[in-house]
């Protein structure tokens, strides 16, 4: 029995994390409304260290569409606004010598379409990854049934690891119905 918790709670554990690393991609994808999320993944070098954009500077979204950076020292402003150029973000900076303004250009049909897609190939990623899960889970149970788990208690364990991919996934497929809504709003 003490296995059997073992086995459904690591891959528990996996799923939990795969949904985590799924918000955080959607996170990352723009629908049309500014965020500090944006720049996630946009690094500066800062005195020979690389660090993202909020840890050297204070970002804040003034408005809907406007994301606004104010570096902590002016020479900061410079290397912040070629991070996001070169980050292809999509974002062109403007510097007035105190802050960097990005404004976030409202999004055509067209490319509401492509975040969608986007967004459902992020879904697909993490709905692969869930099934690996619950393979590796699956795997562990005939593996402990051939070291002496009985058979009904591995099966069991096989049918609960299956509940459990079916109420990740469905969490999974609400994540994505939200982002869907929210790219595809005007």
């Amino acid at each position: 029995m003490i296995e059997t918790e073992i086995i459904l709670d690591a891959a528990r554990d996996k799923m939990q994390k795969t949904l985590v690393h799924l918000n955080e991609e959607l996170l990352n994808i723009r629908a049309g409304k500014a965020s500090v999320n944006v720049l996630n993944n946009v690094v500066v070098d800062y005195y020979g260290s690389q660090m993202s954009v909020s840890q050297v500077a204070s970002v804040t979204v003034p408005d809907a569409r406007t994301i606004l950076i104010q570096p902590w020292e002016k020479p900061m402003i410079a290397v912040i606004e070629r991070a996001i150029i070169n980050s292809n973000i999509g974002l062109n900076p403007s510097n007035n010598g105190e802050h960097i303004r990005l404004t976030i250009p409202a999004l055509t049909e067209e490319r509401r379409k492509e975040l969608v897609k986007q967004v459902r190939g992020e879904g697909e990623n993490s709905r692969i990854r869930l099934r690996n899960t619950r393979r590796d889970a699956v795997e562990a149970f005939k593996k402990a049934q051939k070291d002496g788990m009985p058979e009904d208690m591995a099966k069991d364990g096989e049918g609960l690891a299956q509940k459990m991919i079916e109420k990740f996934t469905k969490k999974l497929d609400e994540l994505l119905a939200a982002k869907e809504i929210d790219i595809m709003t005007v």
